[in-house]
């Protein structure tokens, strides 16, 4: 392998003397270039969306896949750019052992029916997940990821490159003023021979490169140590010293103010990607509200089907039903539908009761508002429209769960958990 020895010296003694002025402005003994208030506050928005990111990320990784070594497998697959294989979802493995028991069981009893109904709900509810976990790792996960591995690495190797450059800026800064400061004391004194080192100790490598193109490095190793004397006597030398200095300054300055520019634009950019970040918020949120209602369809259809077995859930007991004539200062109010546990109003071991034969009560009926709708599963309910009042009344030994509902001239059962009993 080819070497350059004067690149490698070089690139060694500029990493030394960044070194040695981040050193001594730790310590307070070097000055430092502040950098303007505008672009310290783009620092700041650019560090904190890049932690809040990596926060968000992680914490939506484990809403869609709470298993750590699952997330771990996924992570391994995708650094080694390979398919995550399908993966069964625990609705779709709770369906398969809902459905193993009702063939074990009986596909024919009560219970067994019951497994099967839940059991494709289950499965349901299953790919309904795969698709949401499908959909929002391409529309929300995956912007972040690119952000965080593309957009990201992009400004710190340019905020890095603004460090280096602001070290050696404010390195020949320092050498500048001992240069000058050299200079007046040389001045003052006539002759005598100042000490040398206290402009070219650290910074000489600096210069070495700063100048490398022009060929005007000094080699301070090429003369020996007794002719400096006579090198320092020349008050040129000095001028030439305070020359050079100042015109490094002028190079380290120049590439300063670039590489500040370039970083700036790339900070600015930031406000791009919170755009970017908020139509991918928007994109989850939609992916999310569609998950969430494929849900609720799917338990809404399987309550109606389970609400067709009667005496499915009937209890050895009962408790006797609330009187619905009781005064309550509040109104009651069901927030999202239930499972009911009896979906017939006759007792255990009876005929239906005709609902033309049913004569309200003389005290006790109420107005309800309807909160969903609701479809009537035979011709003992009562179809429900959203939002709309009916008068609901009990009966003695209907379940509690469900109430004789009448709007004008039609009468049938209705859930109690479809409506919001008004006082």
């Amino acid at each position: 392998m080819d070497f350059n020895m004067k690149k490698l010296a070089s690139d060694a003694g500029i990493f030394f003397t960044r070194a040695v002025q981040f050193t001594e402005e730790k310590f307070g003994q070097a000055e430092k270039t502040e950098l303007d208030a505008h672009f310290e506050n783009l620092l700041a928005r650019a560090d904190s969306t890049k932690n809040w990111t990596e926060k968000i990320l992680r914490q939506t990784e484990v809403l869609l896949q709470p298993n750590p070594s699952a997330r771990v497998e996924e992570f391994l697959y995708e650094k080694l750019d390979r398919k995550v294989p399908s993966r069964v979802t625990n609705g779709e493995l709770l369906a398969q052992y809902m459905a193993d028991a009702a063939s074990e069981l009986g596909p024919t009893t009560p219970y067994g029916k019951t497994l099967i109904k839940v059991a494709e709900a289950e499965k349901q509810l299953g790919a309904a997940e795969r698709d949401f976990i499908h959909t929002a790792s391409i529309s929300f996960l995956t912007p972040l990821r690119n952000f965080l591995e593309g957009d990201w690495k992009t400004i710190s190797k340019e905020r890095r490159l603004l460090q280096n450059r602001r070290l050696d800026l404010d390195a020949c800064k320092a050498r500048l003023k001992k240069a000058k400061a050299a200079e007046a004391k040389a001045t003052c004194e006539g002759d005598t021979v100042p000490d040398f080192q206290e402009t070219r100790p650290r910074n000489y490598i600096l210069s070495a490169s700063a100048s490398a193109g022009t060929g005007s490095r000094v080699q301070l190793s090429s003369s020996p140590l007794s002719c400096w004397p006579l090198l320092l006597s020349s008050p040129q030398l000095w001028n030439d010293e305070v020359d050079k200095a100042e015109q490094e300054l002028r190079v380290a300055q120049t590439e300063f103010d670039r590489q500040a520019e370039v970083t700036r634009l790339l900070l600015e950019g930031i406000s791009s990607t919170h755009v970017n970040h908020l139509r991918c918020l928007h994109e989850f949120v939609k992916s999310q509200t569609t998950y969430y209602a494929q849900c609720y369809r799917h338990m809404l259809d399987l309550q109606k089907q389970l609400g067709r077995f009667p005496g499915t859930f009937v209890g050895t007991t009962e408790p006797a039903s609330p009187p619905l004539s009781s005064t309550s200062p509040t109104t009651t109010a069901a927030t999202m539908p239930v499972v009911p546990s009896v979906a017939s109003l006759a007792p255990p071991g009876e005929a239906s009761l005709c609902l033309e034969e049913v004569a309200p009560p003389a005290s006790g009926t109420r107005k309800a508002r309807v909160l969903y709708d609701y479809e009537a599963a035979d011709s003992s309910e009562l179809a429900l429209l959203a939002d709309e009042l009916i008068t609901v009344y009990s009966l003695p030994g209907m379940d509690p769960d469900w109430l004789i509902g009448e709007r004008g001239n039609k009468k049938g059962k209705v859930p109690v958990t479809y409506l919001e009993l008004l006082s």
